[in-house]
């Protein structure tokens, strides 16, 4: 095959493997060139195959499309060889099926992933954003707050957010945020927002994935933590908040045990919290060697 021939054809591939991306993405070519900085001609140039771009324009065009470079460049059409029949094969694929046969292909080399995702649940007050940077400085990893990319995602505030679109579309974009987490993080420290153990498939995944830390306290404790950060929205006003927050716990406790880990965080610093997750989690990694 000549080089020219070749680069016909990866040009096609290319174009055509961005116009599919933008158009299930939901974007037109106007707003997609916008977000690339790219001009809308030159875009449409592209999803012909017909815009020789360079490196650090298809990197801007990645990014647009909240892909990586090498899913933007697929095998030309008369590849059939192995690894162009597997790019195919896995071009299509689901994060969750990326994690699985990640982990697959590690545990047949005899090797355990380098990547370790923490999750902190529990309710408000119940110290994850306290315990979470804290811990993943100690650990050396990142740390993340998924309703923080949840209230990104959405433009507004999670009380927004709930008072206009109501719970469903929270849900929406929370399981969203957490896959989008272990598509792009190579390891973390996350938190989700308390709820998502009443979401069982957005739950079921954080625990295949996750080394999940259940961090429980007394209502009580939840109480005056949130008093002593100046949150007073549940009591004021309700005579009745302590019995409600008793009630939400009795239900959710049942799920949140179902943690990998649990840790009364009662009586500790947050400090204590952290060496002792640290401690589980190395634990954690070398019963798995």
């Amino acid at each position: 095959m000549d080089y020219e021939h070749t680069k016909v054809l990866q040009l096609a591939a290319v174009g055509a493997r961005v116009r599919a991306l933008r158009m299930g993405a939901g974007l037109t070519v106007k707003d997609f060139a916008e977000q690339a900085a790219l001009s809308s001609r030159f875009v449409n140039q592209l999803e012909a195959g017909a815009a020789n771009i360079s490196i650090g324009g298809l990197a801007r065009v990645a990014a647009a499309l909240g892909h990586s470079v090498s899913e933007l460049i697929p095998p030309v059409s008369d590849d059939h060889s192995l690894p162009a029949e597997i790019w195919r094969l896995l071009s299509d694929r689901s994060a969750e099926d990326l994690q699985d046969l990640l982990q697959w292909l590690e545990q047949r080399k005899g090797r355990e992933s380098g990547r370790t995702f923490i999750a902190l649940i529990g309710l408000r007050g119940a110290g994850k954003s306290t315990v979470g940077p804290l811990l993943a400085k100690r650990l050396k990893t990142e740390f993340v707050e998924l309703d923080k990319w949840v209230e990104e995602a959405a433009g507004m505030s999670l009380g927004e957010i709930f008072a206009t679109h109501g719970e469903a579309y929270y849900r929406a974009l929370q399981r969203e945020s957490v896959l989008r987490l272990f598509d792009r993080s190579v390891g973390c420290v996350a938190v989700p927002g308390g709820s998502v153990v009443t979401d069982e498939e957005t739950w079921e995944l954080i625990k295949r994935r996750c080394f999940t830390i259940w961090l429980q306290a007394t209502p009580e404790e939840f109480m005056r933590r949130m008093r002593r950060q100046g949150d007073t929205r549940p009591m004021q006003g309700r005579p009745s908040a302590m019995d409600e927050l008793k009630a939400l716990l009795a239900r959710r406790e049942p799920l949140y045990a179902e943690s990998h880990l649990v840790i009364r965080t009662t009586h500790k610093s947050p400090r204590q919290v952290v060496m002792q997750i640290a401690k589980a989690a190395a634990t954690r990694v070398s019963s798995k060697r």
